[in-house]
Formats: structure tokens, C-alpha cells, sequence
């Protein structure tokens, strides 16, 4: 990147507005079973959370994060056990 930016107050020219750009932010957020989310409490020992903390910090992710797929990766094997 050798070539210096000129910056002038020249006009840039008339202005093109793109319709549709970006995806509508409803599109995105669907709504449906597997997006809802409800809080649930849980107890669980010390240890247990910092061998979770431990983990999650090792692969850059939250607690949560983390709890979240290692449930969603046990409900899936043991749905197609059945």
C-alpha cells in the first residue's frame, strides 16, 4: 500500500441507493422451536464448574456456550439411537 490517499472536497457524485442491501433483520431472527430459549437454574458442584471454566477458556468459548453443545451433541446421539 504505497499510494498515499488524496482527500479533496471535490463532490462525490449522485448517491445510488441499493434496495434489499442487507437481509431483513425478521428473516434473520426466525422464530421457532429451536431459536427459543428459556433460563433454567442448575446446581452444580465447584469442581464441576471450574473443569467447565477450564475447558471453555482452552476452546474460547463462554461456560454456556460450552454447556450448550455439549447438550445439544448428547440429545442428538441419543436421538438417533432410537
Amino acid at each position: 500500500m504505497s499510494k498515499k490517499i488524496h482527500y479533496s472536497d471535490e463532490p462525490i457524485g449522485a448517491a445510488k441507493v441499493i434496495p434489499d442491501f442487507l437481509t431483513s433483520p425478521k428473516k434473520v431472527a426466525l422464530k421457532n422451536k429451536q431459536t427459543e430459549e428459556k433460563t433454567i437454574e442448575i446446581c452444580l458442584p465447584v469442581w464441576m464448574i471450574e473443569s467447565l471454566d477450564r475447558k471453555a477458556r482452552r476452546i474460547g468459548v463462554t461456560r454456556q456456550s460450552l454447556i450448550k453443545i455439549w447438550l445439544a451433541e448428547r440429545l442428538e446421539r441419543t436421538a438417533t439411537d432410537k
